[in-house]
């Protein structure tokens, strides 16, 4: 079974669960295109990556999941989480240009989950009532609005787990 990255449950609110992330690293790379040919674009470097294209040769486990960063309407920011400890200290480096590392401290997100198959609309339509649901809840988000696919693209939409996240400032 596929790892799926570790998280705290602090509270639940109406339309969000309120979690805390501890410390993880993130390999990641930059794809142009629209919301869903950048995820298709941005995944095939991270997938060699991971399956032994980098400066020792190692392979990493796949985890859960991926997560997708609109930096533009036509540039995305694509991440794998890597597996639970992994320290950033021993993670190898990458040979494709494309594909860096990134240390990520811990920090508090919130998170609404939604079912069904990936489009650009209905990933924005759950990021809006994420934001909308945390505005209500008082919290203050920080930066900007993410993605999370749970699920392998031959999965059936009606089965597939995704969410929208932001992370909360104090």
């Amino acid at each position: 079974m596929t790892e799926q990255q570790a998280y705290e449950l602090i509270r639940h609110y109406d339309g969000f669960e309120l979690r805390h992330y501890p410390d993880y690293v993130l390999v990641q790379v930059s794809a142009q295109g629209d919301f869903l040919r950048a995820g298709n674009l941005g995944f095939r470097p991270l997938i060699g990556y991971i399956s032994g294209r980098n400066a020792s040769s190692a392979r990493i486990p796949m985890t859960a999941p991926v997560l997708q960063e609109p930096i533009t309407e036509n540039a995305h920011t694509v991440s794998f989480v890597l597996p639970d400890g992994t320290d950033i200290a021993s993670v190898p480096v990458p040979t494709d240009a494309q594909v860096s590392t990134r240390a990520v401290p811990a920090h508090d997100v919130a998170a609404r989950r939604f079912g069904g198959g990936w489009s650009e609309a209905k990933f924005e339509e759950n990021g809006t009532a994420l934001l909308e649901a945390v505005e209500r809840a008082g919290l203050h988000p920080v930066g900007s609005l993410y993605f999370a696919r749970f699920d392998p693209p031959w999965k059936p939409g009606f089965l597939k787990h995704s969410e929208a996240l932001v992370a909360i400032g104090s």
